[in-house]
């Protein structure tokens, strides 16, 4: 199933970032370009140093300069994070776009690469949600709280996993039809954010 092999890359690369657990380490990818799992990888690395990014920003002790230094590789890990959703959707499409669409097929409200998006953030939520039951210095109530917080994610793992591959399935099957629309953000493009074509 394609959850359970994307799920696998995205543990990986989760597991690949805490060897070191820092925001800077270089970034190598060990799978071909040309290989579905080259992308997974390097979309969940990005998930997971923003992840970090977002704690760190969250430091009500931080230099404003290096806030705001901080603040724009965000907006720019959003903006590689995106791009990386819609290869993956490309991915997809190439894949299927030989199948039959029956007649009577449906859209579904999210394409498989958004889709596999979350259950990349998800992968970042179960992995960091055990570490906080298994923390030595928190309190019984506190793993308490924190373990029944990590079935709910796996149940949720469980959910989004079946919903994927049911996904993959229709599309395959001609079931479902893929459209895929640009995201367009607005706010990184020089043309259409105001402030950086200087019309304030």
């Amino acid at each position: 199933m394609f959850s359970e092999f994307a799920y696998r890359i995205f543990d990986e690369s989760i597991h690949t970032y805490h060897v070191k657990d820092d925001v800077n380490q270089p970034f190598t990818n060990k799978y071909p370009k040309d290989d579905i799992a080259h992308l997974l990888y390097k979309k969940n690395w990005i998930d997971t140093v923003q992840w970090h990014y977002e704690d760190i920003i969250r430091d009500p002790e931080i230099d404003p300069v290096a806030a705001l230094d901080l603040k724009r590789k965000i907006d720019k890990s959003n903006q590689n994070r995106t791009d990386l959703v819609e290869f993956i959707d490309s991915y997809f499409l190439n894949k299927y776009q030989s199948v039959q669409i029956k007649e009577g097929a449906t859209i579904n409200t999210e394409s498989p690469a958004w889709a596999i998006d979350r259950l990349s953030i998800l992968a970042l939520k179960v992995y960091h949600m055990q570490e906080e039951v298994n923390r030595k210095d928190a309190s019984s109530d506190h793993k308490e709280a924190c373990f029944a917080k990590l079935q709910v994610l796996l149940d949720q793992k469980q959910d989004l996993s079946i919903a994927i591959d049911q996904l993959v399935a229709d599309i395959e099957a001609g079931n479902k039809y893929m459209k895929v629309y640009k995201q367009m953000k607005m706010y990184n493009d020089e043309e259409l954010n105001p402030i950086l074509r200087g019309n304030q």
